[in-house]
């Protein structure tokens, strides 16, 4: 143990010590902050951010003429002519897109000088569908003033039945959470995984290894590289949730001083007939994310994000260790990597479809205990609120999970570690796998 504590100390110190280390730690949440703030800053401001298309419409029945409602993106004017005249004159004019309406309403087209974006296609079909739908209402004799007068937004307000009582269920919130906590271990197992697989690769091929091999056993130095590495990436976890918990609660407290923020604001939409409506809303979608963190458990969330980050790293970091040391060069890992990585590509694609949307499906309980698909499935399960024996069943198979594929990943390290110039396959693995100690 003295001397799995010393390889721990040097992979530990050597790292944290280094410069990149120190502003990386300090720079990230910051850029974090910044890329959210310029991502909600051109969400706020989209409609002065794009540009506006000009839509020429040919409209064979005239059902749809003036009525087609000019919004930020798209600017629709009428022509008189005729499909093939419009046409023939559609390169050369000034117009980005060319809407022909047959008679029949069918085979509804849209011409473009280039390929249109799907927001404008999806705004054109809106726009239709909803003038289409005005006019078999007034077909059918039913008067539009009076459904649109009486037309009022409906919300559902979630709330979480407890044995405490109601709370807020906050399911928005809970999504953010496990989605952010997901993508950590999604991302830290690559980086602090590499970094383990670079680490041996060094040794190995510096010689170094020969020498530290002389003093102690290769499971103690792979046990201590790997501990090593995971500590400097739990170190620097925790120094950004810190900051970044810092950051957030002085930004909220500024926003809670905000007088303006409770100001109402007006908000102006269009009802189906092309007419201007207006409504009265509050701009509090703030404050509610603020209080509703009241409601999600930040310090268990917290808890069992550190436990699965760890033991998720543990785990994979062994198999970047093996891999490691079976090869000379970088460039010969790429054979291994896509069955270590395929695992976690996979499980978060479906994580950030599937589990995220149904927490509590079949697919969702397998995955979040499955050693290889755990980090990840359950950290977007958590903070909906797992039961108790699923989390513990979770863990249990996790950590013998650590232990098996660590027991495995020796037995290749001890062979591999001093194998030069000969090109690892899977069958050169599982012989190393067998020889005996």
């Amino acid at each position: 143990m003295h001397k799995i504590f010393l390889i721990i100390q040097r992979e530990y110190l050597s790292r944290v010590k280094k410069k990149s280390f120190i502003i990386m730690t300090f720079v990230v949440p910051l850029l974090f902050i910044a890329m959210y703030a310029a991502i909600f800053y051109m969400f706020a401001k989209r409609d002065d951010l794009s540009d506006t298309k000009n839509v020429i419409v040919v409209d064979e029945n005239g059902i749809f003429r003036s009525k087609l409602r000019n919004t930020a993106s798209l600017n629709f004017n009428y022509s008189k002519k005729d499909i093939g005249d419009e046409r023939k004159a559609f390169l050369n004019s000034p117009y980005d897109y060319l809407l022909y309406i047959p008679a029949t309403q069918q085979g509804i087209t849209l011409l473009s000088q280039r390929k249109p974006s799907v927001s404008s296609i999806s705004e054109i079909e809106s726009q239709l569908n909803a003038i289409n739908h005005v006019q078999q209402l007034l077909s059918a004799g039913i008067d539009t003033g009076i459904l649109n007068s009486n037309k009022s937004q409906l919300q559902v307000n979630a709330r979480q039945l407890t044995e405490a009582g109601e709370e807020d269920a906050s399911s928005w919130l809970a999504s953010g959470i496990g989605f952010v906590s997901a993508f950590l271990i999604y991302m830290s197992l690559f980086i602090y995984g590499v970094q383990v697989m670079r680490g041996v690769i060094e040794e190995k091929t510096n010689r170094i290894i020969e020498v530290i091999i002389s003093s102690v056993k290769p499971f103690q130095l792979m046990l201590g590289k790997i501990i090593g590495v995971g500590l400097v990436g739990l170190t620097q976890f925790l120094l950004w949730i810190i900051l970044c918990l810092s950051l957030a609660g002085g930004g909220g407290s500024l926003l809670l001083k905000n007088k303006s923020f409770d100001k109402q604001v007006k908000i102006e939409t269009a009802n189906q007939q092309g007419q201007q409506i207006h409504q009265t809303g509050v701009d509090n979608q703030g404050l509610a994310i603020l209080h509703s963190l009241d409601s999600v458990p930040l310090f268990y969330t917290l808890s069992i994000f550190l436990f699965y980050f760890l033991f998720g790293y543990l785990l994979y970091s062994s198999i970047f260790a093996a891999v490691g040391s079976a090869v000379d060069s970088e460039t010969e890992t790429q054979q291994f990597m896509l069955p270590i990585t395929m695992p976690l590509i996979f499980t978060f694609i479906i994580s950030i479809n599937l589990v995220i949307n149904n927490p509590e499906s079949n697919l969702s309980f397998w995955l979040s205990v499955i050693p290889f698909t755990s980090p990840i499935a359950m950290m977007i399960r958590v903070p909906f609120g797992v039961p108790v024996w699923e989390l513990a069943l979770s863990m249990s198979l996790l950590v013998a999970g650590f232990l098996v594929i660590t027991w495995v990943a020796a037995r290749i390290y001890r062979v591999g570690i001093l194998m030069y110039g000969k090109k690892a396959s899977y069958r050169e693995l599982l012989k190393w796998f067998m020889y005996k100690e």
